[in-house]
This record gives C-alpha cells, sequence and structure tokens, in this order.
C-alpha cells in the first residue's frame, strides 16, 4: 500500500528537531545514539588509530626485485616481507619503476610503501595464485589469494603514492563473470557453470565447512584485490588503484582499518571500491571512487554463510570522499545477513552521469538482516540516474531471490543534503508489509530537479523536514 502525501507544519527549533528525532525512535532502544549521532562518530574517530612502524626500509630491490615489468619478483618481495616482519617490522619499499609480481601477503608489522614513480603489476595468471582462505560475494571459500593479502595480522599498511595494477581486462579476469560486455563469449566458462558459484552457495546453504569448499583453478570465481582478513589496525593510504580483477578493497572480519585519500579506477565487473565485511571500526577518506559497481558496498555475509558467522559490520565512517561513476555512491548490501549498525557518511561529493544513486541499501528474504542507524550529512550531489535515497528490500539478481528471512530497515538520517539532478526519485523506498521499514527522515534536503519527489511502499514513519524538491515544499506522507 502507497502512501499518500498529507499537508502538515513543521515548526520546530533546532531544539526540538533534535528531541523529535529521538523521541521518534525511543521506542526502538535507540534513543543515545540518535540524540547525538555525531558524538558518536566521533568516538568511533578516537578509536582508530592508524598504525605506527618501526623506521626501519627494506627496498624490494636489496632482494633480487627487477624493475620493467617482465620478470616475476614474487620471491623478492616474500624476502623482503620476511625480513621487516622477523625484524621487528617496517616499511617494505618499492622504488621508482614497474615490478610485475604474483601476489603479496603482507604480515604483522609490515608497510608496503610506494615511492612516487612505482607501479606493481600483477600478474594476470591465475594459476599463480593459490588457495587460500577468502571469501566471494559473502560466502567464504578456500579460493585463488587475492591480489594483496594478510590473514588474522596485526599492523599492516599499504602507503605511497605509487600505483597499484591488478591488469585485469576483458582478456583475463573480468570475462569470469559470464558477461559478454566483459569478453566473455559462448563455449568459455565462467563463474555461472553449475560447478562454479551456484555449488559454492549451495554447499554454504548445506552447512559444508569452509575449508571443504575448495574452488580456485578452474572454477572462474574471481579474487579479491586487497584483502584483510582477520586483522587488527590496517591502513592503506595515498595508492592508486587500477583494473581490479573483482571487488577493489576489502577488509573482511577486521577491526581499525584506515582507507585514506585513495585513488580507485577500476570499471570492470563487480569492482566495488572498498567493501568493509563483518568488520567494525572502519574509516574511509579523503578518497577518490570512479568504479564499474558500488563505490564503497557495506557488507555482512550471504544468506545461510552469514547466518553461519552472525557478525556485523559496524561503526562505519565515511568523509571527504568523492564518488563518480557507479552503481551507487554508498551502499549497504546486498551481501547483508549479519547486519550493518552505525554508519556515517558526511561531506561528500556525488556527481556522475553514470553514478546511478547516491544512497542505496539493498536486501531480499533470502539474505534478512538488519540494518540500523545510518547517518548522512553535507553530502553534494550533481547528478545521479535513479534517485538520492533508494531502500530496497526486493533487491534481485542471479534469479529467485526470495525465502523466509525478511530483512529490517531501521532510524535512517539525511540532513543537509543538495542536489541538482535526482533522477527518477528523491526517494525510492520499498519494505514488507509485514516488517515495514522503519524511521526515515529528510531534514534540509533540497533537490532542484527530480522527475517524482518519492515512491514509497511500507514505510513506517517518513519524515521530510524543511525538504524541498522541484522547488516545492515536501510534506510528510500520512501513514493510511
Amino acid at each position: 500500500m502507497k502512501n499518500k502525501l498529507y499537508s502538515s507544519l513543521f515548526g520546530f527549533s533546532m531544539v526540538l528537531v533534535s528531541a523529535f528525532f529521538a523521541n521518534c525512535f525511543a521506542q526502538n532502544g535507540s534513543t543515545a545514539i540518535l540524540a547525538n549521532p555525531w558524538k558518536v562518530k566521533q568516538q568511533i574517530e578516537k578509536a582508530v588509530v592508524a598504525p605506527v612502524f618501526a623506521n626501519k626500509n627494506y627496498s624490494i630491490v636489496d632482494y633480487g626485485a627487477k624493475s620493467g615489468g617482465v620478470v616475476n619478483n614474487s620471491e623478492a618481495f616474500k624476502k623482503a616481507i620476511e625480513a621487516c616482519s622477523k625484524n621487528g617490522g617496517g616499511k617494505v619499499i618499492v622504488p621508482t619503476g614497474k615490478f610485475l609480481t604474483g601476489p603479496i601477503h603482507l604480515d604483522n608489522n609490515v608497510n608496503l610503501h610506494l615511492e612516487d614513480g612505482a607501479e606493481i603489476l600483477f600478474s594476470t595468471k591465475s594459476s599463480d595464485y593459490p588457495l587460500v582462505r577468502t571469501s566471494f560475494e559473502g560466502t567464504e571459500l578456500m579460493n585463488h589469494s587475492p591480489l594483496i593479502y594478510a590473514y588474522n595480522k596485526k599492523n599492516v599498511a599499504i602507503t605511497g603514492k605509487g600505483i597499484l595494477n591488478g591488469q585485469a581486462n576483458n582478456d583475463n579476469w573480468w570475462y569470469w563473470c559470464g558477461a559478454k560486455q566483459y569478453g566473455w563469449t559462448e563455449g568459455k566458462a565462467n563463474q555461472n557453470d553449475p560447478k562454479n558459484r551456484i555449488r559454492l552457495v549451495e554447499s554454504a546453504e548445506q552447512g559444508v565447512p569452509v575449508e571443504q569448499r575448495v574452488y580456485g583453478e578452474g572454477s572462474y570465481l574471481r579474487p579479491n584485490f586487497i584483502e584483510f582478513f582477520g586483522c587488527t589496525d590496517a591502513l592503506i593510504k595515498d595508492v592508486k588503484i587500477v583494473n581490479a580483477p573483482f571487488w577493489v578493497i576489502h577488509p573482511m572480519k577486521s577491526t581499525n582499518v584506515t582507507v585514506d585519500g585513495v585513488t580507485v579506477q577500476s570499471h570492470g565487473p563487480n569492482n566495488d571500491g572498498c567493501d568493509p565485511e563483518y568488520s567494525k571500526n572502519v574509516i574511509i577518506k579523503n578518497c577518490s571512487f570512479d568504479t564499474g559497481d558500488d563505490c564503497i558496498a557495506i557488507k555482512a555475509g550471504k544468506d545461510a554463510d552469514g547466518r553461519r558467522v552472525a557478525m556485523k559490520s559496524e561503526n562505519i565512517i565515511v568523509q571527504n570522499c568523492k564518488m563518480l561513476d557507479g552503481h551507487g555512491g554508498v551502499v549497504i548490501g546486498s551481501e547483508m545477513t549479519g547486519g550493518v549498525k552505525n554508519v556515517f557518511v558526511e561531506n561528500c561529493v556525488m556527481d556522475s552521469p553514470n553514478l546511478d544513486r547516491a544512497i542505496r541499501i539493498k536486501s531480499n528474504s533470502r539474505r534478512g538482516g538488519l540494518v540500523e542507524n545510518v547517518f548522512v550529512r553535507n553530502i553534494e550531489v550533481g547528478q545521479v540516474k535513479e534517485c538520492v535515497l533508494i531502500l530496497d528490500m526486493f533487491y534481485n539478481v542471479y534469479g529467485n531471490q526470495t525465502g523466509s528471512f525478511i530483512p529490517q530497515v531501521k532510524n535512517i538520517v539525511l540532513e543537509n543534503i543538495n542536489v541538482k539532478n535526482a533522477g527518477k526519485y528523491g526517494v525510492l523506498a520499498k519494505g514488507y508489509k509485514e516488517l515495514p521499514i522503519e524511521n526515515v527522515i529528510l531534514k534540509n534536503v533540497k533537490i532542484d530537479k527530480a522527475a517524482s519527489p518519492y515512491l514509497v511502499e511500507n514505510v513506517k514513519n517518513l519524515q521530510f523536514i524543511n525538504t524541498f524538491i522541484n522547488g516545492k515544499k515536501v510534506e510528510s506522507p500520512k501513514e493510511l
């Protein structure tokens, strides 16, 4: 049942508005954070301290690395990282030049530092990437190693002004997705063959232990580019990342992660810029995302595997970032089974004719999951294709996605948002009658152009406060 407009006036002062927010959500037990969410954000920032490293340098050249982009320098990287970690940590230096390598596995107290002019070229031979514990689209498995990987490590970093080049294109990695636009042709194997992605999803549903979900060579499940798996105190700073096989930056089950000043330019399939999953205390700031999928997508596992892990992603901060091409600027889901809590987005610019949405939350009744406490402020949106805010609880991919796990979304606040062109809608929200989307507030939002102010179904307590769309003040819809 769709909500219809009705007329009402809001004469709140700033104090009353703050009280209004708290009162609206009091029944959900979230009063404390909703009364002053940005104070909570400051507390999270204080808790996330970037790692510090010993003042020791280990140049890969001293361990046999050769520039030129022809010789595979995997052993040189491995030796330099081992020596660095064994001796108390420091910087593993990649000097100016082009250095070809297979996967790089980081160790405790190691900062992989790319000097200005340095470029790491990653092998496009899938056989160069051994099996490790990782994940694919929200399901854990044994698969090709990510290009840069740290497993259960502490105090690790990737820094510097250099370039990380995955060298993925339509001739390698990308065509594995099975889409013709990425180089796949009839007769080529791909991830959608029944023995590959489908078998992985079924094995998770059947409770097969992760160690027995063995894929890798011949399975066509692409590896993540950078993955911190089970790490504490991790940093990625200043590097430029291009041409990823799959998800670009993937903090997985990690705590205290900072992504600062990173540039992502990668337009392949599923090339999300940064995907924190089952992770806590993550700050993404001063970054630029120009991607083939979501710029930032916060995850928490998928379906049965997400319920097995049962771990939230929480305390995620996104600030001072620029979003260009992508399916969404800041997205939650669709792999959100474990739940997502306390997300803060501020001072970002989102603008591209190829950016579909600004803020997006997506799930379905196979995924389920609870998303709560999402706060967005001070955002400048130039142009998006579909809408500023979309809450889609019927997201569908890979065929039938219906089940018995109804997702829940509540406490979404957008304030001080300026939009030139929202595309089709200001707000598009579709929830379930059995479990409506709850508590969505837009305050001080100005949308110059939208084909329609909003389209909502099964949304409880949608509030527009001092919000203007197409030059007209938007009144809150009355719940029927």
